[in-house]
């Protein structure tokens, strides 16, 4: 059995010295499913001319839409998609609630897949379809573009050897529809990634979630705590009006850092994810950076699922 060490939870994958300035030998047709702002991103970046693009032809989208053609891509029914031999990978880009569905589907028709975050709306169900992949031999991977943003870079940098006493994380935005983007600790995973990738694995001591439907407004409230006992509060907020913005506290012993200044415009973050993709593809990546990046992505889901339990039992 493959031993991890403590830290692993903290080591999100990056992108290597890629081996991609070659021609490739073969090309992995790819159908994106959902387009979009993400799914947008997606067709634009597999017909630009980049490292890992080379390495990926552009089949077809589906949508639930009838769209015909997008920039001269082909519309395709995801019957096809699923039958294709041509298709080998789907990137699925559609709303977070139809992910696991699509993801056991392309897995079983035995396709490689890149699914936007959060993977499934369960940790039980992101454990089965992992599961699922290992027995196919496939790849899934589950995108986090946030770990590759320069913010999250300067503060890895800003937290390495540091002795966190507390913390804070408050996220405002407008409201999301919960039945298509799931509970705001899933919806909102990406910055419990970040401060499971600072800090390491996370306990969960209390949750709350304030809402009033009439005003669409919502505030979830969660209290974690480090490994080390230093407590770390993470805030969701959503009502219409809210700008998105993200205001964080972190105290060390050594010091404070009281919210992020400006670290520059973050570039392609999608790209780099899709380099990271393709170096799976090609097995650039060792078996234990692949399953610390796996136990990373479970830790977040479950701890998910905990707060949304402990939030429902209240209300």
């Amino acid at each position: 059995m493959l031993q991890l060490s403590p830290d692993a939870a903290k080591q999100p994958l990056l992108q290597k010295e890629t081996k991609m300035n070659t021609e490739p030998e073969r090309k992995f047709g790819v159908v994106v499913v959902g387009v979009g702002r993400a799914g947008s991103v997606r067709i634009r970046d597999l017909r630009s001319p980049h490292a890992s693009s080379a390495f990926l032809n552009l089949i077809g989208f589906v949508s639930r839409r009838e769209l015909g053609s997008i920039d001269e891509v082909p519309q395709i029914s995801l019957e096809e998609a699923l039958s294709s031999q041509e298709v080998e990978v789907a990137f699925i880009c559609s709303e977070s609630s139809s992910h696991e569905d699509y993801i056991r589907q392309f897995l079983n028709a035995g396709k490689h897949v890149l699914v936007e975050y959060p993977m499934t709306l369960s940790w039980v169900a992101a454990k089965d379809l992992w599961e699922l992949a290992e027995q196919k031999g496939k790849v899934l991977h589950e995108e986090h573009v946030e770990l590759l943003m320069e913010e999250f870079a300067f503060l890895k940098k800003e937290v390495v050897g540091k002795d966190l006493l507390k913390g804070s994380l408050l996220f405002t935005a407008a409201p999301l529809e919960e039945e298509r983007f799931g509970f705001p600790a899933f919806s909102g995973i990406s910055r419990l990634t970040w401060l499971v990738s600072l800090f390491g694995e996370l306990s969960l001591v209390s949750a709350t979630l304030e809402e009033r439907k009439e005003d669409q407004y919502m505030k979830m409230t969660v209290c974690l705590e480090t490994e080390n006992k230093s407590p770390l509060t993470w805030i969701e907020e959503k009502a219409p009006g809210l700008k998105r913005n993200r205001r964080l506290s972190f105290h060390f012993r050594s010091g404070s850092l009281e919210n992020m200044p400006n670290v520059g415009i973050n570039k392609n973050i999608f790209l780099k994810d899709q380099n990271i993709f393709v170096q799976k593809l090609l097995g650039q990546f060792s078996e234990e950076e692949l399953a610390a990046e796996k136990k990373r992505i479970l830790h977040c889901l479950w701890l998910a699922g905990e707060i949304q339990k402990h939030c429902c039992s209240k209300q």
